[in-house]
């Protein structure tokens, strides 16, 4: 009777047992590599060290992976037998398991990255860097609008070059690009930094993709510009170098000492609880912090001359104390806002200046006095010149002189023009002329505006720019990015289809951005001197990992 009833159940047969094992191993196998994977994710995101010094079960710490692993076990009971109880073979913990693991992620998440990208246009943002190792690298960053009408810009790929010829350059961005099925023709922007072989109109990188894609331009980090231009400017006006070596001496005398850096930070507290109970200074989130310079400089050098603990404070504090100075500090925190009207600029630059040398009882010298050079000696030429006249002549005109004429030698016509067209659809503007935007269409993007779309863009441009004066939503913008994440909401993107397109193109100029420099301090930090042997392709999908958090979390295993 035993066997007749085994043999009427069929859930009991031979053939059931072995399925339902089956179906149990798979169960279980799934959940032990998840415990992996989960395992992998966290210590990418964290930029932690996977694998350890010794990784043996008689080891007190098995390294990252193995430790993260032995949590979970004791988080959770299945977790724990199907980790703990399992042939040798099928852990998946190797250090093999591993790469596989953390590759296969990593290029879920690029093709995220690409079904993002779609076939809209877009910007490629190209650095290079040695890592610790000596071994120079190539990182390459996409930007570009996505569907809601924002700004992406999402690291993609980090590539090992053996040089940096722009050929070389090159080929392996095309590589990567073609990888993932990216079209070159659909570039629209390149960022590099300022080295020859990026920027050569001849033969740079830029040169050669402009080749195949004339409208993808290239822009040179206006930042970067900017900052060239104020080194120069530093470097060529005495005075200008003067005070930042004043600058750089104070800082360093401070920060040299951790007991003058106590001192620093203990004054400025007992300068800003003085403000705040006399009503100078309001509370707030974030308001009042301490950070590297306070202006409590003074009251610390006062404190180390009266403890006769340095003799250097007192030259300092002279030097800080000097109308050079003053006059050196005020000029090179307005000059960037000075207007054609120089005579006003400097009269009200010289009320300034005067106010804080009464405010804080510093000499000022007789500005109608004749100047005398620095060797002491009257000045010889024929006209009087006095003091005020030195110091608007020979430093305030000269500086903002010299300044210019860098400007107008590192910012190329071209690049102005195009920025300064698109300005021009700012909402908050008011100089909005049709005219410019079809000019702005027709000569930098023939390719993407056929004879129809540009009498259709002529049509929308009549009717944005009612909607620009007589709609709240585009009076309280406060940028062209806002503008097309706000036409993509509103759907009315779907109306001023042609000028949406033409936005999107806009958006895809780079103009400043410190993305790369992130990429490569992330790449500093995952790459270290204890981990200077990681492989290429390991780092690659650390960084990706690492920068790209929103999609690596949306990824399902």
């Amino acid at each position: 009777m035993q066997k007749w009833d085994l043999l009427k159940s069929r859930n009991k047969g031979i053939e059931a047992v072995l399925e339902t094992r089956a179906l149990k191993d798979v169960e279980d196998n799934r959940l032990r590599l998840k415990a992996s994977i989960e395992s992998v994710r966290l210590l990418a995101k964290q930029i932690a060290p996977f694998r350890g010094h010794d990784e043996s079960k008689s080891s007190l710490n098995q390294g990252y992976f193995l430790e993260v692993l032995n949590s979970f076990t004791r988080m959770s009971v299945d977790v724990e037998r199907v980790v703990l109880n399992v042939p040798g073979n099928t852990k998946y913990t190797s250090p093999t398991i591993q790469k596989q693991i953390l590759n296969i992620i990593g290029h879920r998440v690029r093709t995220k990255i690409h079904e993002k990208v779609d076939i809209s246009k877009y910007c490629i943002l190209v650095d290079k860097a040695k890592d610790v190792s000596g071994q120079e690298h190539m990182t390459i960053i996409l930007r570009f609008v996505d569907s809601q009408g924002l700004i992406r810009e999402r690291f993609f790929k980090i590539v090992s070059v053996l040089d940096t010829t722009s050929q070389t350059l090159k080929n392996g961005i095309l590589k990567v690009l073609t990888m993932y099925d990216l079209q070159v023709k659909n570039m629209r922007g390149q960022w590099y930094d300022g080295a020859s072989n990026m920027r050569s109109i001849y033969n740079g990188l830029q040169a050669l993709f402009l080749e195949e894609c004339p409208c993808a331009y290239f822009v040179h980090c206006y930042t970067h510009r900017l900052q060239l231009t104020l080194n120069v400017t530093a470097q060529g006006v005495h005075e200008i170098w003067q005070f930042f070596i004043t600058l750089s001496l104070i800082v360093n005398f401070v920060d040299a000492s951790a007991k003058r850096h106590s001192t620093l930070i203990v004054m400025r507290k007992e300068e800003i609880t003085e403000l705040v109970a006399c009503g100078e200074l309001q509370t707030g989130s974030g308001a009042n912090q301490i950070c590297t310079l306070q202006r409590a400089v003074k009251k610390t050098l006062n404190v180390m001359i009266d403890q006769r603990v340095e003799g250097e404070a007192e030259a300092i504090l002279k030097a800080l104390r000097s109308f050079d100075f003053v006059l050196c500090l005020l000029l090179m925190n307005k000059n960037d806002k000075v207007t054609p009207s120089r005579d006003e600029e400097w009269d009200g630059l010289l009320k300034d200046v005067t106010s804080i040398c009464e405010i804080h009882e510093l000499d000022m010298p007789d500005l109608s006095a004749r100047y005398k050079s620095r060797t002491g000696r009257d000045c010889q030429q024929n006209d009087f010149i006095s003091v005020e006249h030195h110091y608007r002549v020979s430093l305030f005109n000269f500086l903002i002189d010299y300044q210019l004429s860098e400007l107008n030698r590192r910012y190329s016509d071209q690049a102005s023009e195009l920025l300064t067209l698109s300005s021009t659809l700012d909402s908050r503007g008011r100089s909005f002329k049709t005219e410019d935007v079809c000019n702005l269409a027709k000569k930098f993007y023939p390719v993407d505006f056929d004879d129809g779309e540009m009498c259709s863009l002529q049509l929308e441009c009549a009717y944005y720019e009612m909607d620009m004066h007589n709609d709240l939503q585009f009076k309280k913008l406060e940028s062209i990015a806002e503008l097309s994440h706000t036409l993509a909401q509103t759907r009315k993107s779907e109306f001023y289809l042609m000028l949406y397109r033409l936005i999107c193109l806009v958006l895809n100029i780079h103009v400043s951005s410190t993305t790369t420099e992130k990429t490569f301090s992330g790449m500093n930090i995952i790459k270290n001197r204890l981990r200077n042997k990681m492989e290429d392709e390991f780092l690659d999908d650390c960084m990706l990992l690492y920068g790209e958090k929103e999609y690596t979390d949306s990824i399902d295993n």
